[in-house]
């Protein structure tokens, strides 16, 4: 986790290279942070790796956090029919709204014990009812292999909402995208320069261990530079 206004890296945790570790760490060390240095960030930036509803949502909803990641989106379909985009959300009513005026809802007759809509993978699947995509003139541009349209909706969408809006923004576009190479060249120089390219113990702790040494060395190397400089023709005296 790096400052992007200096350049300092401000905390580190290893993790083996998958998403959901990933994502773990990352609440641990903006939860550490918070709690060492009473430091708590305005915004988030990351590439699209992190860009996750979960990870989303815990900077939404429970860190009031702007997620500047790329939202990762699969919704988009290349084969001619309509996406997800092109039904309206009404979220009073928690349906979507067809292009036909049709409404998908989570359930479509309703159960004496009601039961939760939530998928085990977070999700909630709004489901157009057969008799209207039977007869409706989309269907061939809608749902032409299956009996009615449905879509899945994380439970973590208005946190994805919220990373639309600002990836469209110019602080994003301008501002976000430029600085979040600083953590790259952090990255480079670690390899480059300090010649950390690879581990020389075994396990996690150990890992981590080395490489909280080599952001020690990269800390250090950028305070020298911010130190000041004694003026010229100063003489030092030892003692």
């Amino acid at each position: 986790m790096l400052d992007v206004g200096n350049g300092i890296i401000i905390d580190v945790e290893t993790s083996p290279g998958n998403r959901i570790d990933e994502v773990n760490c990352t609440s641990l060390m903006l939860d550490r942070i918070e709690s060492t240095f009473e430091v708590k960030p305005k915004r988030l930036m990351g590439d699209t790796f992190y860009g996750t509803a979960e990870m989303r949502g815990y900077l939404v909803n429970e860190k009031d956090i702007e997620p500047h990641v790329r939202v990762w989106d699969k919704s988009k379909r290349t084969d001619g029919t309509f996406s997800t985009t092109d039904f309206k959300w009404v979220n009073e009513h928690d349906h979507y709204e067809c292009p036909a005026g049709k409404l998908l809802k989570p359930r479509q007759r309703q159960y004496k014990k009601p039961t939760s809509t939530i998928s085990k993978d977070n999700t909630i699947r709004y489901r157009a009812s057969k008799q209207d995509c039977d007869i409706c003139e989309y269907k061939v541009k809608c749902c032409p292999n299956t009996p009615a349209r449905k879509i899945a909706r994380s439970v973590h969408e208005n946190a994805r909402d919220v990373a639309r809006r600002i990836n469209q923004s110019d602080q994003f576009i301008q501002q976000s995208s430029r600085e979040r190479k600083k953590v790259e060249m952090a990255f480079a120089h670690m390899k480059r320069i300090l010649n950390f390219t690879r581990l020389r113990l075994r396990g996690m702790k150990s890992a981590n261990d080395e490489c909280l040494l080599v952001a020690t060395a990269q800390n250090l190397r950028k305070l020298v530079r911010l130190c000041p400089h004694p003026p010229p023709g100063s003489e030092l005296s030892m003692p």
